[in-house]
């Protein structure tokens, strides 16, 4: 039911924006004639009242059919299916990088709290969560690549190169399934530079809460108490504090996760990655109704399924929630 109310929220937002999908998709001849626009409006289901259009819209969901999309005049589960893989791996290698680097730092700013070190620490994460993203990605694009070429240019791989064959859809693991190191270090050099200009927002988001979480636990008295009898530090945060803090940073990590993977935009475009962040941005500018919808729904499902995801990984982390 939720994703069935997501549809008709969606549905009537696009209906609802200024525009006209006709003017969009034609050309200025093309809409002067009736006969085109008519055809046109057939064609694409736009010539039937609103709730007639969404009853068959849902239908053709029930199949599985997401509609044929205006500007590439294919089916959209088919351009889903090439433009979401790149986004996914963009956004795993993004909340990977963040997890590795945000979650460590975080343990150890509440570990060294009110040193030299959580100083640092606090400026550098409020900055990178200040620092808007989009900014990001234009400055360290035009440095590292224009000016000092240490980076590869946009893409997921050089012009002229050949993706690897499709078995995920993830130009780095594909490469390794084929065999090829070469290819796979090319698609990891294009990967790297657009995954950490988005993980630098979760990374310091991370980071942050980890230590807030942290030393809130390091104040509860059982851990006085593992500490009054000895045990080595290690042992008190790793076994005592990290696991009861995890909570808070789970439903962090789902939601970053989730903006990840349904907000990368402006980070796609600026780097020329052909993902659902372009793809959607592209049927924004053609009033492509079948292609936004589409992006919407798979956006929804993604954030049901982290939802869902993060439920289950709170059970496993604490026992109590299991027990309820």
């Amino acid at each position: 039911m939720l994703l069935v109310g997501i549809t008709l929220i969606a549905f009537l937002l696009t209906h609802l924006v200024p525009g006209d999908p006709v003017a969009a998709n034609l050309s200025q001849q093309a809409v002067s004639d009736p006969e085109i626009v008519q055809a046109f409006k057939e064609k694409n289901g736009l010539d039937k009242p609103l709730p007639v259009q969404y009853v068959k819209y849902l239908e053709g969901l029930t199949h599985g059919d997401l509609g044929l999309s205006q500007q590439t005049q294919k089916p959209v589960t088919e351009d889903l299916g090439e433009f979401v893989p790149a986004t996914i791996e963009l956004a795993v290698t993004a909340i990977v990088i963040s997890v590795l680097v945000g979650v460590p730092l975080g343990i150890l700013a509440a570990i060294r709290r009110n040193t030299w070190l959580d100083q640092v620490l606090r400026v550098v994460t409020l900055s990178g969560v200040s620092v808007p993203t989009f900014w990001l990605a234009l400055v360290s694009y035009y440095v590292l690549f224009f000016k000092l070429g240490l980076v590869p240019g946009g893409g997921r791989l050089d012009p002229g190169v050949d993706p690897p064959a499709h078995h995920t859809g993830f130009y780095t693991l594909d490469a390794l399934l084929d065999g090829d190191p070469g290819l796979f270090g090319e698609a990891l050099r294009h990967l790297l530079l657009p995954a950490l200009v988005l993980a630098m927002f979760t990374i310091s988001l991370l980071t942050r809460f980890t230590r807030a979480s942290m030393l809130e636990v390091l104040n509860n008295d059982y851990v006085r108490t593992a500490r009054a009898k000895g045990m080595p530090e290690r042992v008190v945060v790793f076994r005592h504090v990290v696991r009861p803090a995890l909570l808070p940073i789970l439903t962090v990590f789902g939601v970053a996760f989730g903006s990840l993977l349904s907000g990368t935009v402006l980070v796609e475009k600026i780097f020329s990655w052909p993902g659902i962040g372009q793809y959607a941005y592209n049927s924004a500018l053609a009033l492509d109704l079948p292609s936004i919808m589409g992006v919407c729904l798979v956006v929804a499902v993604i954030y049901v399924g982290i939802n869902f995801a993060v439920d289950i990984a709170y059970g496993l982390v604490d026992p109590r929630i299991r027990a309820t």
